[in-house]
């Protein structure tokens, strides 16, 4: 019987990180300064999404609202969806680091911003009521690829900032779809539409989603519809980002 490897403490994964950093100082993915992943003048210039949105889905508007006209037309299987910031400036630069350039370190300093997002209303209320934390999963063969699904990097870090438990195994995406950025939104419905199956576990459960990036919102529907269709309770949403201005 193989045996697994024993994990490090903790103290000595994090002494041994800030060993490298002192031997092999960090870029600032946002302005390329050395000394930190993303460094105070960084973490400082990225905008919140504010509060001239949907109540529901999260989406910017040109004032406050109960529900857009989308959401009134086309009503959706999650309780309510958000984003935390305006994906822009320093902050998309970090998120496309993230993605695409193998620094998955990134995720400890960009989910602050969800983490803060969370400590506001209504959130403090779900917290209290949900069963876990589920990150956007990727296909296996985009895993191997990129080596770690920085979703779920990002809702580790934020599980562990606000103490929820992280389940990777409620929802998995069961076949590859093609990069959701040159879509529309209707080809984004369709391109991952049925992409997701969720396991029994998920079940009666209270679940929030974690992604990198909303735009349309295809993938959370898409991830809900899974969700759903095992029997979970209730799906709420939260990103790190969506940009300001997009034809929804």
């Amino acid at each position: 019987m193989e045996r697994s490897q024993p994990r490090l403490p903790a103290w000595l994964v994090a002494a041994t990180h800030a060993g490298l950093d002192l031997l092999f100082p960090p870029l600032c993915a946002g302005c390329e300064r050395t000394g930190a992943h993303f460094c105070p003048t960084c973490a400082q210039a990225v905008e919140p999404l504010g509060h001239c949105i949907c109540a529901q889905c999260g989406k910017p508007q040109a004032h406050p609202v109960f529900q857009c006209g989308d959401c009134q037309q086309n009503p959706s299987l999650l309780r309510l969806i958000r984003a935390a910031t305006n994906h822009s400036g320093p902050l998309r630069h970090g998120i496309h680091s993230l993605k695409y350039a193998n620094r998955p370190e990134l995720a400890v300093p960009l989910a602050r911003y969800l983490t803060v997002t969370f400590a506001q209303p209504p959130w403090p209320s779900i917290h209290a009521i949900l069963d876990g934390v589920v990150p956007v999963p990727m296909h296996s063969v985009r895993m191997a690829e990129r080596g770690y699904n920085q979703a779920e990097r990002l809702a580790g870090a934020f599980c562990r900032q606000v103490h929820l438990p992280l389940q990777t195994d409620w929802l998995q995406r069961q076949r590859a779809t093609e990069s959701q950025v040159s879509l529309n939104r209707q080809q984004r419905r369709q391109n991952v539409a049925g992409a997701f199956i969720a396991s029994a576990a998920a079940r009666n459960k209270i679940i929030l989603l974690i992604d990198d990036v909303y735009t349309t919102g295809a993938t959370f529907h898409a991830c809900a519809a899974a969700a759903h269709a095992a029997g979970a309770s209730a799906v709420y949403a939260l990103a790190l980002a969506a940009p300001l201005q997009v034809h929804f």
